[in-house]
């Protein structure tokens, strides 16, 4: 009995070390359980990241399997840095840092009210334009005569904005804030996207558009490439997130500077009107976090009333929110009240934003 009793004891130790290991890997690296202002005094390169078993992971190999059936033998490799890119001279794509854990979509949507390629469809999306632009470069595409007449000159000047025309068929529209009409590679890399797109009817969807004669294009141009090997095989990583010493909280500050805008002194008279710049009782809760509690109901209803995309209205928002932090404002009055107010105030900066040109070129 003493024998199978210390058995029984030893196996059950085993079990609880068992369990205690399964818990521990299950609940990642120390950082996940960290809050937000702990967490972005962390150094990007220390939070060990790779893409390796990630939702995005999937993405890539589903992107990798949407070209093969094309008959590409572009093959794109990917790595993790700050931003979804596809560098000059290398035929790969790298990925945000937030796509490789979910804590980390978490913080990038605290710091930035959305979280680029968060969903699937929109991953796809991003991917299937940054291979084409990891075509462009893979072949040299931009060098030939019939691409600079479909799409403009890929050595044009890159603007910091650009001012969409919403009603223009002269491009496919993929990605929000009408991107194909920001730069000629960008033209090319929206349009290859479009190609790319298992099920996509272009023909029917893009009839009587003049961008259709761009699809077409490619079209010809990728049936050209079939099985050909690519010019450029750099294989080269830009920006690992292995060598960003950086902090997150000094990340979100780069980022969080680019958009600031050109009427932010008009914006800035505006809040101090909204809110108050000092708190008379507790009920006065920051403004920003104001603004952070109800942004999903503000966004939405703009939104809608505006018919502009959403997009454009979290831009807006954003640096709101952003403005708020720094003049340190306050709410005042009724919840009610204030909510209609910053609805109207948003509305008015949301159409002035898209009407003067603001859209960023960020891919």
């Amino acid at each position: 009995m003493a024998t199978r009793s210390r058995q029984t004891e030893s196996k059950t130790g085993r079990q609880k070390k068992s369990r205690s290991r399964r818990a521990k890997k299950s609940s990642g690296p120390e950082w996940v359980r960290l809050p937000n202002e702990e967490l972005l005094d962390v150094r990007i390169c220390d939070l060990k990241l790779s893409l390796e078993g990630t939702v995005v992971e999937r993405c890539l190999q589903q992107l990798h399997r949407e070209m093969q059936g094309r008959g590409l033998r572009l093959k794109p490799h990917f790595w993790l840095s700050d931003d979804w890119f596809s560098p000059d001279g290398i035929p790969g794509i790298a990925v945000p840092f937030y796509m490789a854990h979910p804590r980390l979509k978490r913080l990038e949507r605290n710091q930035m009210l959305e979280v680029e390629g968060g969903t699937r469809a929109w991953c796809m999306q991003i991917l299937r334009h940054e291979a084409g632009h990891a075509m462009d470069t893979a072949f040299r595409l931009h060098r030939r005569k019939k691409y600079r007449e479909c799409f403009g000159k890929y050595s044009q000047p890159y603007p910091e904005t650009y001012k969409p025309k919403p009603q223009s068929k002269s491009y496919v529209i993929h990605l929000e804030q009408w991107y194909a009409q920001s730069h000629p590679s960008e033209d090319f890399a929206e349009t290859f996207a479009v190609w790319l797109q298992p099920r996509k009817n272009w023909r029917r969807d893009y009839a009587g558009w003049k961008a259709l004669r761009k699809i077409e294009y490619v079209d010809q141009l990728m049936t050209e490439l079939k099985a050909q090997s690519p010019k450029v095989k750099s294989r080269a990583k830009v920006d690992p997130v292995n060598r960003m010493k950086q902090t997150l909280r000094e990340h979100y500050a780069e980022r969080l500077a680019q958009y600031d805008v050109s009427w932010c002194e008009s914006l800035d008279r505006e809040l101090k009107k909204l809110f108050v710049k000092k708190a008379k009782n507790t009920r006065n809760k920051p403004a920003a976090d104001f603004l952070r509690k109800n942004r999903g109901e503000l966004s939405d209803l703009v939104t809608h009333w505006t018919g502009e995309y959403q997009y454009n209205t979290d831009q807006v928002l954003r640096e709101m929110i952003s403005r708020c932090s720094e003049l340190k404002l306050h709410t005042h009055g009724g919840q009610t009240k204030v909510l209609q107010n910053t609805i109207a105030m948003l509305t008015v900066h949301t159409m002035q934003n898209l009407n003067g040109g603001q859209n960023r070129v960020a891919l």
